[in-house]
């Protein structure tokens, strides 16, 4: 019960006791003062009357005339002469019904007041004895129209202090709705701060819980912290900070063989000429210097690139994948370009001849082994063609064969026309794989000839045309057709374009409202560059989500490790690490650690942790061990 209805209540009870005492004292006060009047003026009219009877003949007719007269005039409810012998010599009683308040009210409040009496003369004899009594029912009349009016203002004044107690109760409690949102929030797994407010008990409740969501911040920060410096150790190059040989050649597999990024992209390969040379003349210390300058020459090339990055493979080799780049050409161009430009020129007095750029292209489902052959195929002869120079091994293939100016009819057509499809791939729980929830994946029919693009070919280019929008409520309405067919639970997809859009906010809302039972049956996950890119988006979409039942969660997760301390106010349901920490787990010890952590960390706050990418079945008790709550991958089914 809500804290104004306990008020209304406590007012009328207390109005009511209040009402009670006081109807009762002055009913009663005004009784006894009426009773009082009442017999006054009994015994007034009682002398008056004997009096007037005393001067008159005694002729029976004569005093019954005057008797009647004053009967008719004054209102009595009777009047009665008696002999002194007690005979009843004329008598005028009142026959009708009480007026002026109901028969209850006179039986509840009866009027006691006692008869006037007066002595009636004839000469110096008594003649008889006046007895009359006025009638009381203009005292209840009285009464019932004073408690009649008291009760009114009992009513009126009810109503106003409970308005003004309502509109108090609300000043005074606002604080404590913010305190009531935060513990929901809280429940929810959304750790916020509110305002202390300036009521000394709510402002120590709000105080306590700043404090406790604080800590929570503070723990997980801290141990954010540990977790990343531990993740950037494990996978990191300790001299060029890099990733390692293991940790690109993992995220090269998920490029190659995965569908975040196009069927179609490029690997570039730098070698130094000459790294022993560098170290004899340079010194270790130097040449450590000249390494980091050119790691951090590569890692910016990456800057704006979703999904390219740099790995440092050998002593003096370094590679990166760029899979937003499918011509080999522009791949090596844009590597040297930047060498030339920002690197080379602080090296070039010392060395000349220092280094040599070669570019591929690879495709998806290529082997890695036959992709790294050919590199090391087109590196030799970059090598051969002279000092610092390139070369890219290029057979003039591109993503999809579709002029650019084509892509917005095709894209458009497909979401009307039907050509959108799912294809799902089941998410397992533990070792003993029970199911989970399956994953959609957007699939698009180029043409009549039945071939599927996968969301990397095509979504690229519809988020340039801002077309994002309505191909994910499009699958939204897939997977919504989906569980109305079958059982179990649906996770789909949107794009980081899409959760910024409030149009698509509001359309996405509204059509989930007319699905209250399969809501909590549907998952939405965004991948993790696109919710630390549009985070306070993020935040509000999943809010949204969340108040109708949905679940959501972040996909590829860990790449962003360092801003994760961001996650303890979202009230995410789960993770999806990224394959690159997941490839070869039981062969890293390093990763193991960390993922534990991570494992550990997101349990804390409620997060179901699912690992993606897992390519051996063998790995799934690991994982459990591990901490994972889920898994999905090729290995996986």
């Amino acid at each position: 019960m809500s804290l104004a209805k306990q008020l209304w209540i406590a007012i009328i009870l207390v109005m009511t006791v209040a009402f009670g005492g006081s109807l009762v004292v002055s009913v009663l006060s005004a009784r006894h003062y009426l009773e009082q009047q009442l017999q006054v003026k009994n015994i007034d009219n009682a002398t008056s009357l004997a009096l007037s009877l005393t001067q008159l003949d005694k002729d029976p007719v004569t005093v019954e005339l005057q008797v009647s007269a004053q009967f008719d005039a004054g209102h009595y409810r009777f009047i009665r002469i008696t002999s002194p012998t007690g005979e009843v010599l004329v008598e005028k009683v009142f026959e009708g019904e009480l007026v002026g308040a109901p028969r209850w009210f006179a039986n509840l409040i009866p009027i006691h007041a006692e008869p006037g009496r007066a002595m009636i003369q004839d000469g110096w004899i008594q003649y008889g004895t006046l007895t009359l009594a006025s009638h009381d029912q203009y005292v209840y009349k009285s009464l019932w129209e004073g408690t009649i009016e008291l009760l009114l203002w009992f009513v009126l004044g009810s109503l106003a202090t409970g308005a003004l107690g309502t509109l108090g109760v609300r000043l005074i409690t606002r604080p404590l709705g913010n305190v009531v949102e935060q513990a929901r929030a809280i429940a929810e797994r959304r750790f916020l701060t509110v305002e202390e407010p300036r009521t000394p008990e709510l402002r120590a409740v709000t105080r306590a819980m700043n404090d406790m969501v604080g800590r929570v911040k503070a723990m997980f920060a801290e141990e954010a912290t540990r977790l990343d410096g531990l993740r950037f150790k494990v996978n990191h190059d300790a001299v060029t900070g890099l990733a390692t040989r293991d940790y690109f050649l993992s995220h090269l597999r998920e490029i190659v063989e995965g569908e975040q990024f196009g069927s179609v992209g490029s690997l570039v390969l730098v070698r130094l000429a000459h790294l022993n040379e560098l170290n004899a003349k340079l010194g270790h210390k130097r040449a450590d210097e000249l390494l980091k300058h050119l790691g951090d020459v590569l890692y910016q090339s990456g800057t704006g690139r979703i999904g390219q990055r740099a790995g440092r493979v050998k002593g003096g080799e370094f590679a990166v994948a760029c899979p937003t780049l499918d011509s080999p050409t522009a791949a090596a161009q844009d590597i040297h370009e930047r060498m030339l430009r920002d690197w080379f020129p602080a090296w070039e007095p010392e060395f000349p001849d220092l280094f040599h750029v070669a570019a591929v292209r690879y495709e998806r489902g290529q082997s890695l082994g036959d992709l790294l052959s050919r590199a090391d195929e087109a590196l030799a002869q970059a090598q051969s063609k002279g000092m610092n120079s390139w070369y890219a091994m290029d057979d003039g293939k591109t993503k999809i064969s579709v002029p650019a100016e084509q892509w917005r009819t095709l894209l458009t057509e497909a979401v009307s026309g039907g050509q959108l499809s799912l294809s799902f791939y089941p998410v397992v729980q533990g070792a003993a794989g029970a199911p989970m929830h399956q994953e959609g994946v957007i699939r698009l029919q180029l043409d009549n000839s039945g071939q599927l693009l996968s969301a990397g070919d095509f979504m690229p280019m519809a988020a340039n045309l801002n077309l994002t929008a309505p191909i994910d409520l499009g699958v939204v309405k897939l997977a919504i057709e989906h569980l109305q067919k079958g059982s179990g639970d649906v996770a789909v997809n949107l794009s980081a374009e899409t959760i910024a859009d409030f149009g698509f906010r509001g359309r996405l809302v509204e059509l989930l409202q007319g699905y209250p039972a399969l809501c909590k049956r549907l998952l939405f996950e965004v991948p993790e560059y696109g919710v630390f890119r549009q985070f306070d988006a993020f935040k509000d979409l999943a809010r949204s989500l969340k108040a109708l039942g949905c679940r959501v969660g972040i996909e590829y997760f860990g790449q962003r490790f360092a801003e994760s301390d961001k996650l303890a106010g979202l009230g995410l349901d789960y993770i999806k690490v990224h394959p690159s920490y997941i490839r070869g787990i039981s062969q890293n010890p390093g990763n193991q650690e960390f993922l534990k952590g991570l494992c550990s960390m997101a349990h804390a706050l409620g997060i179901v942790v699912i690992a993606l990418g897992v390519e051996r079945k063998e790995d799934l008790p690991l994982l459990a061990q591990l901490g994972f709550d889920g898994a999905t991958g090729p290995g996986v089914g």
